[in-house]
């Protein structure tokens, strides 16, 4: 991604990277390459979706988190809430350290899927059908999944927004 005031100027800079890279036995990829205008248009980088001044994770990105986590929160899996837990903590800790910088309406929507997973497999050993929905929420509290330390995507944006090194 090179960032320029013109379109000529990224033009010319354009015309500079494929020359270097043409030079170095490179090659870039046709499709992928183009020129726009960021605060109109919106382009893919690196996992992101850049719309405007929000940064996204783009679709590929949280269907990939998902298809993580969805094998550890299997609704017949005996491990305890906990190690599940710690598990999940490693993909959503690994998750957010590259995705840190997106817009903080992301967040909660994630938390909520992953909380809505586990009591899914709450309402399993309980002998109960079907994800976790109404009632449960007040069964089973976000509060509840924060005691044994389940690792919350909004919270840790918040300290992090918060931090002088963020």
């Amino acid at each position: 991604m090179i960032l320029w005031r013109s379109r000529a100027d990224a033009e010319r800079a354009l015309g500079l990277v494929q020359t270097w890279v043409e030079a170095n036995g490179l090659k870039l990829h046709p499709t992928k390459t183009r020129i726009v205008e960021a605060a109109t248009e919106s382009f893919s980088f690196l996992g992101y979706e850049f719309r405007g001044r929000l940064r996204l994770p783009r679709p590929q990105s949280l269907a990939q988190l998902k298809d993580q986590v969805r094998p550890q929160t299997r609704r017949t899996s005996g491990d305890s809430l906990a190690c599940i837990i710690a598990r999940l903590n490693q993909t959503l800790r690994g998750w957010f350290e590259y995705f840190g910088h997106c817009s903080p309406t992301v967040y909660p929507d994630l938390d909520s899927w992953v909380r809505g997973r586990l009591r899914g497999l709450l309402r399993q050993r309980q002998g109960q059908p079907g994800r976790g929905r109404g009632a449960d929420h007040q069964r089973w509290s976000n509060a509840y999944f924060a005691e044994p330390g389940l690792y919350s995507l909004s919270a840790t944006h918040v300290r992090w927004c918060q931090s002088p090194s963020g």
